[in-house]
């Protein structure tokens, strides 16, 4: 079965997906730009999606912990330590399978980072 969440992107409606989709036991997380913190640097921004990425898993009933891959693409190479150090704070003793990626541009000219992340819930050794 096949249960949709959504966010509160602007773009959702537009563009016609949701912030993440659950099917089973797995999580699929859109693309998460940084909404909201778009005149922040590339750190700020990181931390702000992985904080919607956060808020989106625990509505589909998942935790950080449960996430096996997430896809990080940057428009500034240069920013990749910085985004690398901020996904080692979420994830570090996670450690998903993980993709970084530079690209030409994002959807909104301002942001310089969007994630993906896919989990698997209750996936997580219990603490």
């Amino acid at each position: 079965m096949r249960r949709n969440i959504a966010g509160s992107s602007p773009f959702e409606p537009i563009i016609g997906f949701s912030r993440a989709v659950v099917v089973g036991d797995h999580v699929h997380v859109s693309g998460t730009g940084p909404v909201g913190a778009e005149p922040a640097d590339v750190e700020t921004q990181t931390r702000h999606a992985l904080s919607i990425i956060r808020t989106s898993l625990e509505k589909a009933g998942a935790r950080l912990e449960d996430v096996v891959r997430t896809r990080m693409y940057l428009t500034n190479v240069e920013d990749w330590e910085t985004v690398g150090r901020v996904h080692g704070e979420f994830f570090g003793s996670i450690r998903p399978a993980a993709t970084m990626v530079v690209v030409a541009a994002l959807l909104n000219p301002s942001w310089r980072i969007e994630i993906e992340a896919d989990a698997v819930a209750g996936s997580a050794p219990k603490n």
